[in-house]
């Protein structure tokens, strides 16, 4: 096996399997109502049922190099995808939720989707724009993007909080990368995590309750796959910080939102080392 798709309940403090699979596959998202998991893997989106049923792909048009950066609006019509096929850098697209042609949103590259504002109005992402990451949002119409972070530190992974007040982010500007959070106009910003662990993808709760992170040993830069890393649960401010459970993963573990529509469950991806 190299992939193991998994859902924690944050209740119970119990993990299952959902699905093992010889391939490398990616960053669950939940759908809305719950019925199944988006995976990608090889470039492409797939659909896992919480059935038991088989695995589909959703049909992306010319979109096949997907990265893990995808989701579904909050209404449930839409999938956001972050694909390199048009343009050769990493680009913004939305299309329905059933599949079909992407449209583009963002016109600067590159781009990488992390979170859709509670109202289904705007996506927030991390932009390289003059070898800068930065945090951006965008309307899901296009136009012109809003800048909220500008070079302090590399800045990645925006996710909105559940009543669209704050957008979290990791951010490496004190030295080694921390969780931090910026009202979506730019104002209040604020560090959430201040400890000696690298901290990514900060995932509040539909609850509006918690945040789920992902954390290295402070000796690794970026966030690489096929580590020892950690699951951490803490509160909105960063409170109550503790570790769920360790796993062999990193990077496509937990890129994009992975929470369950009523907050009690996550999912995320659990490797096994590449055997030669």
């Amino acid at each position: 096996m190299r992939s193991s798709v998994e859902i924690y309940n944050v209740r119970t403090g119990r993990a299952r399997e959902v699905w093992q699979t010889d391939r490398l596959v990616e960053a669950p998202n939940f759908s809305p109502d719950g019925s199944y998991l988006l995976l990608n893997g090889d470039g492409l989106l797939y659909r896992l049922p919480l059935d038991g049923g088989d695995v589909t792909q959703v049909d992306t048009g010319f979109a096949v190099n997907c990265n893990n950066d995808h989701g579904i609006s909050p209404d449930g019509t839409q999938i956001v995808i972050s694909d390199k096929t048009e343009f050769g850098k990493s680009t913004i697209y939305v299309l329905p939720v059933e599949g079909g042609r992407p449209r583009l949103v963002t016109q600067n590259q590159p781009s990488y989707w992390h979170g859709w504002s509670p109202d289904g109005r705007q996506l927030a992402y991390c932009g390289i724009r003059d070898d800068l990451f930065d945090i951006y949002t965008i309307s899901v119409e296009g136009g012109v993007e809003t800048r909220l972070t500008h070079g302090e530190g590399r800045n990645d992974g925006p996710d909105y909080s559940a009543d669209g007040q704050w957008i979290y982010f990791n951010s490496s500007r004190t030295g080694l990368m921390q969780i931090w959070r910026i009202h979506p106009d730019g104002t209040g910003l604020e560090q959430v995590t201040s400890d000696n662990q690298g901290n990514w993808f900060a995932h509040p709760s539909p609850k509006n309750d918690k945040v789920l992170i992902l954390s290295y040993d402070p000796s690794v830069f970026d966030h690489p796959r096929d580590l020892d890393v950690r699951l951490r649960l803490m509160d909105m401010d960063g409170g109550n910080l503790k570790t769920l459970f360790e796993l062999f993963g990193g990077q496509g573990t937990i890129n994009v939102p992975c929470w369950s529509p009523d907050g009690d469950e996550f999912a995320y991806v659990r490797y096994f080392p590449v055997r030669f």
